[in-house]
């Protein structure tokens, strides 16, 4: 039951590779990636924009950032440990199935912001910005990795903290 446009047209995507691997046996495995973050991130993604802002403040002794909504929990995987999980699934992957590649921890954008300040050790307050609020934010979205850590004893290695210190050490070079 896709809950947005982006979310439609993925669930799309899977219907056709599937329909592909029903009618000609192609080997098609389908992963669905939740959230996940690490040095290189494009700044318009929340973790390494949360990072920059809070160290131009750090910078600049500024005690105000601007953010979108906080309110949201989402859950957050180093990629190394994303494409750790493809290759698990290209080696013992069943094919036709759809496995989530999700860690199944969320943490609400407030409480990733406090784990920022602490990493950056500037504290500030948040302050909304409409530019930065998305129209249709999914309240909840964690994932259940169940299938595919049974089909391939795959684990995330990389914790939060070490994740966030990551990026942040990423964004102040």
């Amino acid at each position: 039951e896709p809950v947005s446009s982006y979310a439609a047209s993925k669930l799309a995507a899977e219907i056709a590779a599937l329909e592909v691997h029903r009618r000609t046996g192609l080997r098609v495995v389908i992963a669905r990636a939740f959230a996940h973050t690490g040095r290189g991130q494009d700044g318009r993604f929340v973790v390494p924009a949360l990072a920059r802002r809070l160290l131009v403040a750090r910078r600049a002794q500024a005690p105000v950032i601007k953010v979108g909504n906080l309110d949201p929990v989402r859950e957050f995987m180093h990629v190394a440990d994303v494409v750790e999980a493809y290759c698990r699934l290209l080696e013992r992957g069943r094919p036709g199935e759809v496995y989530n590649v999700a860690c199944g921890r969320g943490i609400s954008l407030n409480e990733l912001l406090e784990r920022l300040m602490e990493i950056v050790g500037h504290r500030v307050i948040p302050e909304a910005d409409p530019e930065l609020v998305r129209a249709a934010d999914i309240p909840y979205l964690v994932g259940d990795a169940t299938r595919l850590k049974a089909a391939t004893r795959w684990a995330p290695r990389v914790g939060l903290d070490e994740l966030l210190r990551e990026v942040v050490d990423a964004q102040a070079d």
